[in-house]
């Protein structure tokens, strides 16, 4: 098993190949959305690049569950209401929502997921 720092290098490592940016910018306080710059296309690449280095399986949805975000029984009005939060929490154990729960606008979400979820996430799965 891996240490969380070898974790961080080999998430950094896939962040710097798939976003374009540089070393020094991926920190564990990072943002994807907000400070790396990715966009939904990238995290795809995100997460085959993390499957590949970490030689894992990330089932669709797992990592980025956009299908809270797109259900009418957990969005109103653009905000994700106390059951979609309650679900997101559920289902990203690895992720810390406490700013997005600050502000649950659908359209924020992306913007919370910092470097150091994705180190959560790959260390709950090797």
């Amino acid at each position: 098993m891996p240490s969380k720092e070898e974790v961080f290098e080999k998430v950094r490592e896939s962040l710097v190949d798939a976003l374009g940016v540089d070393d020094d910018e991926v920190t564990p306080a990072a943002t994807l959305v907000g400070d790396l710059g990715a966009e939904s296309i990238d995290f795809l690449d995100i997460v085959f690049r993390l499957e590949k280095s970490f030689d894992i399986k990330i089932p669709r949805g797992e990592l980025f569950p956009e299908d809270i975000l797109t259900n009418s029984d957990y969005v109103v009005d653009g905000k994700v209401n106390a059951e979609g939060l309650a679900e997101l929490k559920k289902r990203m154990p690895f992720a810390d929502l406490s700013k997005f729960e600050e502000n649950p606008a659908v359209q924020e979400f992306a913007t919370s997921l910092t470097v150091q979820d994705m180190c959560n996430y790959v260390e709950s799965k090797v």
